[in-house]
C-alpha cells in the first residue's frame, strides 16, 4: 500500500492506494491515527485502493472513534463499487461517512 498525505484546507487527506489488507492495515494505522493530531478533520481518498480486508475495516473503526472522541470527522472518498459493496454488508456504511 501506498499512502500520500497532504493538507487540503481544514482537512488533511490520505490518499490511499492498493490493497488494504492485515499486512498493510498496521501501515495505514500508524500513518491515520496520529493525523487527528495534526487536523481534527481527516480524509481517505480510496480512488486507488483495490481492497479492504477485516483487518482494514478494523483500522477504520478505530479511527472513527478517535474522530468521534475528539469532535473531528472522518470522511472516505472516491470509494469502489466493489469496496462500497464490502462497507455495506459490514455494516460500516451505516458507521462512516461514505462520499
Amino acid at each position: 500500500m501506498e499512502i500520500n498525505k497532504k493538507q487540503d484546507g481544514e482537512s488533511l487527506v490520505l490518499q490511499c492506494a492498493g490493497r488494504l489488507d492485515t499486512t498493510t492495515a498496521p501501515m495505514l494505522e500508524a500513518e491515520l491515527l496520529p493525523a487527528f493530531d495534526e487536523s481534527e478533520n481527516v480524509v481517505l481518498d480510496f480512488a486507488d485502493l483495490i481492497y479492504v480486508s477485516s483487518a482494514g475495516l478494523r483500522v477504520l473503526l478505530k479511527a472513527q472513534k478517535k474522530a468521534d472522541a475528539i469532535n473531528g470527522s472522518l470522511v472516505l472518498q472516491n470509494i469502489s463499487e466493489e469496496i462500497k459493496e464490502v462497507f455495506d454488508m459490514t455494516g460500516f456504511s451505516d458507521i462512516l461517512t461514505l462520499e
